[in-house]
């Protein structure tokens, strides 16, 4: 049955309006986004395959175009759309950032460093590097492919942090297909990270792992 036969009181769209986004399921606010479904399927049906899928909103997220196309009903138009909501939702957290939100909400880095990461599919180092009132001066990737002690250079980073005259940086990498737990290697880049930013009065305030939906946050866990 399509949406539009549903009682108005069901609609995703009509519920979104009058009770919020959040009143939502992650399937109903995907059918908003889709608008329609496909030949026997309601857009709600289909948010619900999508979910199914791809495992996790994170999932799709960091579907290519290719992966994205393979289900019935979704192509190039709908993954544009996508893209763009997402890029939407990354400038729009980068903005509290910008605003000095750092340290008064912690939740917002995860969640910017979560949806800047959504759409990597490689393993990816980015650091982000605040001014002295911890406000976001530039958000950067620096390193990509296999991370190593050996292939991410302390001395690059602590460059730009000199170019960009910032006061403070927050370390962050990815785990695409694994999990957010830091191997002994990540605490060794960490140490020689802070060993590095040390010497140039630069403080590191902390260093986050992005897996998926999960994030480990290194301050956290006492491991800086």
């Amino acid at each position: 049955m399509a949406i539009t036969d549903w009682p108005e009181a069901q609609r995703p769209r009509e519920r979104l309006i009058r009770l919020g986004a959040t009143s939502l399921t992650d399937a109903e606010l995907l059918a908003v986004f889709l608008r329609v479904g496909v030949s026997g399927k309601s857009a709600v049906d289909l948010g619900h395959d999508m979910v199914r899928h791809f495992g996790s909103l994170n999932g799709l997220f960091a579907a290519s175009l290719d992966d994205f196309s393979a289900l019935h009903g979704l192509g190039p138009a709908k993954f544009a759309q996508l893209q763009a909501v997402m890029e939407l939702a990354r400038r729009a957290v980068g903005e509290d950032l910008a605003a000095g939100i750092t340290l008064s909400a912690p939740q917002a880095v995860r969640h910017y460093l979560q949806l800047m990461f959504a759409a990597k599919s490689h393993e990816a180092f980015v650091v982000l590097f605040l001014d002295v009132r911890n406000r976001l001066i530039s958000a950067e990737e620096m390193f990509r492919g296999t991370l190593t002690h050996a292939s991410v250079y302390p001395r690059e980073v602590i460059r730009q942090a000199l170019h960009l005259n910032a006061a403070a940086v927050i370390l962050a990498h990815n785990h695409p297909s694994g999990s957010a737990t830091p191997s002994a290697a990540d605490l060794g880049l960490t140490r020689a990270l802070q060993q590095a930013a040390a010497l140039v009065d630069l403080r590191i305030l902390d260093h986050f792992i992005i897996a998926g939906g999960s994030v480990h946050s290194f301050a956290e866990h006492g491991q800086m």
